[in-house]
């Protein structure tokens, strides 16, 4: 019988990482090799949170589109870097700044899988996001997928619209999930006009700090 559940759990292990192999299709090449080596690197040492939690490869496809040709882009909620080192591997000449308050230590296992050149372009900060910027630089794209809790939410939003260039976007993922209602009401509270494109909503910064 043990023997069964195990041949059981194997076979259920690899139809799911054969329909991530299939869903990965959706991404530019360079990203969809990363997500599958990085997915077979998290079976391969037991890491479940990134097999768990890792953004799915459409959400990841929609936010790479929506990412175009912005070269500056921060990220606030590191997780174990899955979405950082896609987002640089996407665009050779973008920069990605992560921030998280946990350095979770899976993450250098799947950032060592990006090149030298790609690896120089990820810098990660631990740190709130709602810290705000170390720099007066300013960000293309704010992609927020941190605590999901509002008022979190609504501190991060603050702390980075000063350094938001015009026309940037503030991407909120998880918008309108049940089990995350701080970020619908965040983008509530704050009034922020927008659009959801499937688990994310999307807003376009005004010039002169209109938000």
């Amino acid at each position: 019988m043990d023997a069964t559940r195990r041949l059981r759990r194997c076979a259920r292990t690899l139809l799911n990482d054969v329909a991530f192999v299939w869903q990965a299709r959706v991404l530019p090449r360079p990203v969809a090799a990363l997500q599958v080596r990085s997915r077979l690197r998290a079976r391969r040492t037991g890491d479940w949170f990134s097999l768990t939690s890792a953004t799915r490869p459409s959400d990841l496809a929609t936010l790479l589109t929506l990412a175009g040709d912005r070269l500056n882009v921060v990220e606030l909620g590191t997780g174990t870097a899955w979405t950082a080192a896609a987002l640089a591997a996407a665009d050779p000449r973008r920069r990605v700044t992560s921030l998280d308050p946990v350095a979770r230590p899976e993450r250098e296992r799947y950032l060592a899988l990006l090149g030298p050149a790609v690896r120089a372009r990820v810098e990660l900060i631990e740190a709130p996001g709602a810290s705000g910027p170390q720099s007066g630089a300013l960000v293309d794209m704010l992609y927020i997928d941190s605590s999901h809790e509002r008022d979190d939410v609504v501190a991060e939003l603050i702390a980075w619209t000063p350094v938001l260039a015009s026309g940037a976007l503030v991407v909120l993922d998880d918008y309108g999930h049940a089990d995350y209602p701080g970020v619908a009401q965040a983008v509530a509270a704050l009034g922020m006009d927008g659009t959801p494109r499937g688990t994310l909503f999307v807003h376009v910064h005004a010039s002169g700090g209109d938000g």
